[in-house]
This record gives structure tokens, sequence and C-alpha cells, in this order.
């Protein structure tokens, strides 16, 4: 992991930030992080949508796992 650093931020730009936070549940970091994903992802799907978009699916993953092996144990 590498360590950005922005200087100079207008504290209005900073406050609409910390604004777009909360709205969003994050931390002004994690906020941070999402905007810079989606300016290199424009499809504007992150990791978090993606997962959900799994789920919502109804595809298996990896978290399923333990329901998987009972599932198939008392199938038997």
């Amino acid at each position: 992991m590498t360590n950005l650093s922005i200087k100079n931020v207008p504290e209005t730009l900073v406050a609409q930030l910390r604004s777009r936070a909360r709205q969003h549940h994050r931390s002004l970091q994690g906020e941070l992080l999402s905007i810079l994903e989606a300016a290199v992802h424009p499809t504007g799907l992150t990791i978090q949508d993606l997962h959900r978009r799994v789920k919502e699916l109804g595809v298996r993953t990896g978290d399923d796992s333990l329901a998987m092996v009972r599932e198939d144990r008392n199938a038997r």
C-alpha cells in the first residue's frame, strides 16, 4: 500500500468531501479512495458493487463455503 497526500485543498472542497463521505457512510479516507477507484474504473463498479451483484444473482461465493459443505454433506 502507498500513502498519497494532497496539499493546499480549499476548505470548501474539504467540507464537501466530508459531507459526501457522511452521505455514503464512509470515512473521508474511504470516500477519497472510492472517488479514485471510480476515476480509474469508469464503469463505476467497485469491488463492493460486484460482490453485491454476485450475491443478488444467487452465485455462491467463498463466504458461503460452510453452507455449501453442509448442503453437500446433508444431501448424501
